[in-house]
């Protein structure tokens, strides 16, 4: 069974253009200025290769040539495309890079299964700077990213193996353009065009889910974590300490008087305060701690280390809030915070945790505010932790320590 190359490369061209139009469409509606690169770079491409081959020598040299180095370019823009999907700056250069090389190729090489080989190795580097790219790519998993590092490498190998072959064993074979190498790459140009969308609607939905996902866990004000995100953070932390029988501290901050730095200075102020004493508290804490803004001016850390240790941390942030200095047109910000901390040992839930620091916190507060108060008892309710470690081995069990 026999295809016919000029209608295989003129399907893919269709296919091509279709998706390059879908792409830029999606890019206007999503704002996503990578998508617009894509659809730019699809939409050249098959412009070239359709013109060139419906055209063929009827064109003349110079505007196969032409044709041929705007197709290049929509593989340095398919590059480019990577890089600024992830926030890198686009590499002009580097599109135009690929068409010179091919215009020198044509004018100074005359065999022209050489320039093949030029023009091959053009794509092929171009795709292996795209994967290369995609490598670069730390936010996914290799579990998840392979498939984007897998197209264009495939690619590239698909188009470099043919003429390779062809230039090494069968040389001066003139039908090899003709031959099933060729009619595959055909073929694999459309697989790749619509491959290549598949990868990049898969990193779009994976990036938005990522920025959902954030944006449903982040206090959009300081930066920190909300409520719920605190609270699944510290599951985490809490479960991997306990497992290795590790104590967990955790202190909740109240700013003082915030109510009254509202009314007098307004709030905008209070805002300012809020995200100076988010500062203030990353700033302070290791990078190993977590912390979030748990609500209005209330704010939550947990800390991986013994209680002796977390009240040392608590006085280090009051003094740093304390020494901050504010001073409005009206006149000085009260900077003070008051603090209470607790500690469990391992197993301990969040929410007991959190029950003890804020007993601690309204000691605090009752006592004269700007200080850190630790818990004297810990309320303790380690059931669930009992109920994951009862069908293990006694050897394997943590046994809790008594606070």
């Amino acid at each position: 069974m026999s295809f016919d190359t000029s209608t295989l490369y003129l399907f893919a061209t269709m296919v091509a253009g279709m998706l390059g139009a879908m792409l830029m469409f999606f890019g206007k509606q999503e704002s996503i200025p990578a998508l617009k690169w894509w659809g730019t770079a699809y939409l050249l491409g098959a412009a070239s290769v359709a013109l060139s081959t419906v055209g063929g020598s009827a064109l003349g040299a110079p505007m196969l040539m032409a044709l041929h180095a705007v197709g290049f370019a929509a593989c340095g823009l398919v590059w480019n495309a990577s890089r600024v999907f992830h926030g890198r700056k686009p590499n002009l250069p580097g599109i135009v890079i690929g068409p010179i090389a091919w215009v020198g190729a044509v004018t100074f090489v005359q065999d022209g299964a050489m320039r093949l080989t030029i023009g091959a190795a053009i794509v092929a580097i171009y795709a292996a700077l795209t994967a290369a790219e995609l490598w670069n790519e730390r936010r996914r998993s290799m579990q998840k990213r392979w498939p984007t590092i897998v197209v264009p490498i495939a690619h590239g190998t698909v188009l470099m193996l043919p003429i390779l072959l062809g230039d090494l064993l069968r040389p001066h074979d003139e039908n090899f353009a003709t031959s099933f190498w060729v009619t595959m790459f055909s073929v694999e140009l459309v697989l790749y065009a619509i491959g290549t969308v598949f990868v990049i609607f898969m990193m779009v939905s994976d990036r938005a889910v990522a920025v959902h996902k954030t944006a449903a866990t982040t206090d959009p004000l300081s930066g920190m974590l909300n409520r719920r995100g605190f609270s699944e953070a510290c599951s985490r932390v809490i479960e991997r300490e306990a497992t290795a029988g590790r104590p967990v501290t955790v202190m909740i901050f109240d700013i003082d008087h915030f109510k009254s730095i509202n009314d007098r200075f307004g709030h905008p102020a209070g805002d300012e305060i809020l995200k100076l004493f988010a500062t203030v508290v990353m700033t302070n804490l290791r990078i190993s701690d977590l912390s979030g803004r748990i609500g209005g001016e209330e704010f939550a850390a947990l800390l991986p280390c013994s209680l002796e240790e977390g009240v040392l941390v608590a006085e280090r942030v009051r003094e740093a809030f304390e020494s901050s200095g504010i001073v409005c047109e009206e006149g000085p910000v009260d900077t003070t915070v008051s603090i209470g901390v607790a500690g469990g040992p391992a197993g301990t839930e969040l929410e007991v945790l959190l029950a003890s620091a804020d007993t601690a916190l309204y000691q605090a507060k009752r006592t004269g505010r700007n200080k850190v108060e630790a818990a004297e008892e810990l309320p303790l309710s380690l059931e669930n932790w009992r109920r994951k470690t009862a069908g293990l081995p006694a050897s394997a069990r943590q046994k809790p320590v008594t606070a």
